[in-house]
């Protein structure tokens, strides 16, 4: 016989089955993560966490993140992203190769030397934060005329 709506759905002689759930366990160590310059398209392996939580790659520095260098603790919990030199290796942990379709065509070292930056993923209120570029100051001139040569001088050119 088995009841109904007593919430058990099992014949009243034949015992509840209990379960023991466990969390499946964390991957533990460091392994090497690829990640691509967003500007030449050369590839970073960097060390990290086997538990990672990246946003993105970007050209430029996310307003409010803070960045570590290689060189730091990018795991510890007060760095927001890793701020990188395309192609610099100078670092344990982090290596640069040429883009995959043009590993063969290079004999020099990979990479543009432009900042790159890996953003993690950040929350702030339980609620995963957007990262936006920073601001960057504009100067804007005082007058209409340019400021730089209108182009070539000389004979046969007129303005």
């Amino acid at each position: 016989m088995v009841r109904v709506g007593s919430g058990k759905c099992f014949p009243e002689s034949l015992p509840v089955p209990t379960r023991a759930f466990r969390l499946a366990p964390q991957p533990t160590g460091m392994v090497a993560v690829s990640y691509y310059c967003p500007r030449c398209g050369a590839v970073a392996e960097l060390d990290r966490d086997a538990y990672l939580a990246d946003k993105s790659v970007t050209p430029f520095p996310l307003a409010g993140w803070t960045y570590a260098t290689p060189s730091d603790d990018y795991e510890a919990d007060e760095w927001d992203g890793v701020a990188l030199s395309c192609g610099d290796a100078d670092h344990d942990g982090l290596d640069w190769t040429h883009p995959p379709h043009e590993a063969d065509s290079h004999d020099d070292t990979p990479g543009c030397g432009e900042a790159v930056y890996l953003n993690f993923v950040r929350f702030e209120d339980g609620q995963e934060v957007d990262g936006t570029q920073e601001s960057q100051p504009v100067t804007l001139a005082d007058s209409l005329e340019p400021t730089g040569p209108r182009g070539p001088t000389g004979p046969g050119f007129s303005r």
